[in-house]
């Protein structure tokens, strides 16, 4: 909470992590994190019964959302993540109309449901964000008679941007101001140039000015054709740093390092986050001299342990070898570590990275 709370503690409802030193917090408020809005652009109504999919593991992504839920009236179904023929079962049974949760967990029930001959064409609407929502997988959404909508927030602020209906660009919820300005600067950029997203959120509990998200996006000229008014953004375009997000969680270059530091026998670490199969795969490639299934063993647990998930791994010999999966050296430029597509991100890690002039 960093020292920042601005309510007596038995006002908190939640304490949940990140990947960082601050805790976040949400208070009995209703809709502490300002996703009802949001929610109902998507086309969830009063009734309605919801499968949220989101974690609620420490995170705050699964309570976001079901209090936004709860906040429209609708009956939320805490599916969490994984189980996918469990939760495939209760979408069967219990028959939802909305689905919350990340697009490519959404992709992996639709196939299994196809594979195993499960019924879940009750779901009609899906709220999604925590990752990329591209144009082939918001089609194939559509072809199962699934509307599907995206918003944009973060653990700190809640949610900064929605979609309507119109699919032009993202709303700025009413309840934050939104800046764009030159990343390192804090600099306003014109409309249109891609900068840093800056927030300014009010909030009694938890107030925050100016806070740098680090992402990156732009302002839309002109209102939404849907009527809403609010300013409009073109929505996660990447970020200004090495951070990323890997299915919905973020990865921090200091990550990285923690699993250097518990092998010295690796060389150069450079973790690539790549978008394959409409889903994040996440790959660590290390240099060694020499290693064994034990060492592959060993990395394997210690990125599971630190980053919360598993990569495909994958050694680089022999070592002092260059990395030829991206243009710039490790760790060396200050440009956005994202690809062209917004999809390709890594971070590297090791103080022996080569120099501006190619020289160790």
């Amino acid at each position: 909470m960093g020292g920042l709370l601005g309510v007596p503690l038995a006002q908190v409802q939640h304490i949940f992590m990140s990947p960082g030193p601050i805790f976040e917090i949400d208070t009995v408020e209703k809709d502490y994190f300002r996703g009802a809005r949001a929610m109902y652009a998507a086309g969830f109504r009063a009734g309605d019964i919801v499968h949220n999919t989101f974690s609620y593991h420490l995170t705050p992504a699964g309570i976001m959302m079901e209090t936004a839920a709860r906040a429209l009236g609708c009956i939320v179904v805490p599916g969490g993540v994984g189980q996918t023929e469990l939760q495939l079962d209760a979408i069967e049974a219990i028959r939802p109309v909305g689905y919350v949760g990340t697009p490519s967990f959404l992709k992996i029930l639709l196939e299994k449901a196809a594979e195993l001959g499960k019924d879940i064409s009750s779901i009609r609407n899906a709220f999604v964000g925590a990752e990329a929502l591209p144009p082939s997988l918001r089609q194939m959404f559509r072809d199962h008679g699934i509307s599907t909508l995206q918003s944009y927030g973060t653990a700190d602020l809640g949610t900064i941007a929605y979609e309507s209906q119109a699919l032009e660009g993202m709303i700025v919820d009413e309840g934050v101001v939104v800046e764009i300005v030159r990343p390192g600067t804090g600099d306003p950029v014109a409309d249109g140039e891609v900068g840093e997203v800056v927030v300014t959120t009010f909030s009694k509990a938890y107030p925050l000015v100016r806070f740098g998200t680090g992402d990156l996006s732009s302002v839309l000229p002109g209102i939404s054709p849907c009527g809403r008014t609010n300013m409009r953004i073109k929505g996660w375009m990447g970020r200004a740093d090495q951070r990323t997000k890997v299915k919905g969680m973020f990865v921090d270059p200091e990550q990285i390092a923690q699993i250097a530091r518990r092998h010295s026998e690796l060389g150069r670490l450079r973790l690539v986050v790549d978008w394959v199969d409409q889903q994040d795969v996440m790959t660590l490639k290390a240099e060694f001299a020499g290693g064994s299934i034990d060492l592959a063993k060993s990395v394997e647990g210690n990125v599971q342990n630190v980053c919360k998930r598993g990569p495909e791994d994958e050694t680089v010999s022999p070592p002092r070898r260059r990395f030829d999966l991206a243009a710039e050296r490790i760790g060396l430029s200050s440009k956005p570590r994202h690809g062209s597509d917004g999809r390709l991100r890594w971070m590297g890690s090791r103080e022996n990275v080569e120099d501006e002039d190619g020289a160790e």
